[in-house]
């Protein structure tokens, strides 16, 4: 349940907008980078300080800052001394046990997303909470720690190619958001092939494994379902232009991230039942089995109880048993064993239960 229900460590009590990191603490030193463009300009840079990306703060350029490691308070608080953000935004910021979610502060725009990666060597989902802020014509995003997936995002600023310098923030930020949306298909398909691959491994030989594999999916695909289905609410706001922030040509692109959001839920929808079904399927199996080991050993008690009449009866202490002293007796009694034996078998057979 840590997964899939995070423990915070939150202060209790702490008064409204207390600046709080809360979450795991994996970068030593803050990593910040500032991409300033327009569409004739381009200048990428890693800050040593975070009062540099104010220096071009006027400027008609467009500035994307990336923070990773959001555990440092400090960096967070003179942020928000610049631009006059709402201490709670901060305080979410630093919370990274967030839900996403939109926030509209009429000047500025608050988005809280789930970055999710496939870990190949422990074979499950990572998430990693990211926060975006749109303000005027800068762009900030908090990462919990280095490493995202807006390595071709980056490519194409420095290119330029497909006009993406010749939009504005919140083209950026719809980019940034589709970025991360189309990160959730790769992931869906990784566990795609591993349902695939425990389907088969059900048909062919269902073991305690399998059912434990079957167990760790279905968790995977409820801590898939929690990370994304919220955003879809995120997306539908945005897409509905309710801040003006957000002009109606980004709208429409918004709308089709919107559509590729719905396609993931229904996948993952999809798969939660497969899931079950494989479960259930597991189950009947298990069940199956046990049935068939109790009619083998009903068939055999069956056969059995005339035969055991038979020794009972003959195994009486009486005295006076006329077949007892009969000469050929002893090889009668197994000649009618046999025939009962051979009877039954053949009655079971053909009411097929053989």
């Amino acid at each position: 349940m840590a997964k899939i229900v995070k423990r915070t460590g939150k202060v209790i009590g702490a008064a409204p907008g207390t600046l709080v990191h809360v979450g795991e603490k994996l970068n030593e030193n803050v990593q910040i980078t500032m991409f300033e463009y327009n569409e004739e300009n381009f200048t990428e840079k890693k800050i040593w300080e975070i009062e540099e990306c104010f220096a071009s703060k006027d400027n008609n350029t467009i500035k994307w800052v990336n923070i990773d490691a959001i555990d440092k308070v400090e960096i967070i608080e003179k942020i928000g001394k610049v631009f006059n953000f709402h201490p709670l935004m901060l305080e979410d910021i630093l919370n990274t046990a967030q839900r996403p979610k939109i926030d509209d502060y009429d000047d500025y725009v608050y988005i809280v997303l789930k970055m999710l990666y496939y870990n190949e060597e422990k074979q499950e989902i990572t998430s990693e909470q990211i926060s975006f802020v749109l303000v005027s014509n800068y762009v900030f995003s908090f990462q919990e720690f280095e490493g995202d997936v807006f390595d071709n995002l980056r490519e194409r600023l420095r290119s330029g190619k497909r006009n993406i310098r010749r939009t504005g923030p919140d083209y950026l930020i719809y980019t940034l958001i589709d970025a991360i949306v189309d990160s959730y298909f790769g992931i869906i398909e990784k566990i795609a092939d591993k349902a695939d691959k425990l389907e088969a491994e059900l048909m062919e030989m269902p073991d305690k494994d399998v059912l434990k594999e079957i167990h760790s999916l279905k968790r995977e695909m409820i801590f898939l379902r929690n990370s994304i289905w919220p955003l879809r609410e995120v997306v539908n706001s945005l897409a509905r232009c309710d801040t003006p922030l957000f002009k109606e040509s980004t709208v429409i692109y918004l709308r089709d991230v919107y559509d590729h959001i719905i396609q993931i839920i229904d996948t993952i929808e999809i798969y939660r039942e497969v899931l079950s079904g494989m479960q259930e399927t597991y189950l009947s199996s298990v069940s199956n089995r046990t049935n068939e080991v109790m009619k083998i050993l009903t068939i055999f008690s069956t056969i059995f109880i005339p035969l055991t009449f038979l020794a009972g009866v003959y195994g009486m202490n009486f005295k006076y048993l006329p077949e007892l002293q009969w000469h050929f007796s002893y090889g009668v009694f197994w000649i009618v064993s046999i025939v009962v034996t051979i009877f039954m078998l053949k009655y079971f057979r053909n009411k097929k239960w053989l």
